[in-house]
């Protein structure tokens, strides 16, 4: 190669990724506030981020790629535990946590600050960042759902969801509601036996919880629901 093919090979490449550079950054800029889920930003919003810093919540949590590895990643953390589970934690963590070696401590947060951080853990489980993290992947939960359902027949488990409602406070996959915790993320954190325990008396597991009991259930069907809520997790967390 001569040395002017040499110069025609660099300067073609540096203009032509220059020009690319250019044109992604104008095409980021142009969805920035899609993308950061601006429309959702406002002062409860703010007051919430401020007391997750002032809070040092970060020591242990990690949340869009910064911070601590010790405590879940709460970047989805309305996605997999719902509000309702939110404000359990901040408000009862010795309740919540007090069967985990992992212990979050009680700081006595005002409920003003517990609604403000739960409005800015929300503004967050909007912002599009390409399905991460990959535990929380909304991919992966939709699998969930099309396994569940595939062969177009209800399992005996899955048909005890739909007849209990449960998808009414649950998310599923793809399906559902926020308010209680994602059923894959329950089945990754508890065993069935425990499930099917909670279910008949969820007072006295988590006191205060608005869980209903469904001890009209027999435990064998109670049991079948726990298994397929762990059998879930399992089958949603596959990349």
């Amino acid at each position: 190669m001569t040395e002017g093919q040499s110069k025609a090979v660099f300067w073609v490449g540096t203009l032509t990724s220059a020009v690319l550079f250019i044109a992604l950054t104008v095409d980021t800029h142009r969805q920035f506030d899609r993308l950061t889920n601006a429309a959702a930003l406002d002062e409860q919003v703010v007051a919430g981020k401020r007391a997750f810093e002032r809070r040092n919540c970060n020591d242990c949590h990690t949340i869009l790629g910064f911070g601590a590895y010790y405590a879940p990643d709460l970047t989805r953390a309305q996605a997999r535990i719902g509000e309702e589970g939110i404000r359990r934690r901040l408000a009862h963590p010795e309740q919540v946590f007090r069967a985990s070696y992992r212990k979050m401590p009680q700081q006595r947060l005002p409920a003003a600050e517990i609604d403000a951080m739960v409005a800015f853990l929300r503004w967050v489980d909007g912002i599009e960042n390409n399905d991460w993290p990959p535990q929380d992947s909304a991919r992966a939960w939709k699998r969930s759902t099309e396994r569940l359902l595939a062969g177009g027949l209800l399992s005996p488990a899955a048909a005890l969801l739909k007849q209990e409602n449960c998808l009414q406070c649950h998310a599923l996959g793809a399906e559902g509601e926020r308010v209680g915790p994602r059923l894959e993320w329950i089945g990754g954190r508890r065993d069935a036996a425990y499930v099917a325990k909670f279910l008949e008396d969820p007072q006295r597991l988590q006191p205060g919880t608005t869980m209903p009991a469904y001890d009209h259930l027999p435990e064998g069907q109670r049991q079948m629901i726990g298994e397929l809520v762990v059998s879930l997790a399992a089958r949603g967390r596959v990349p």
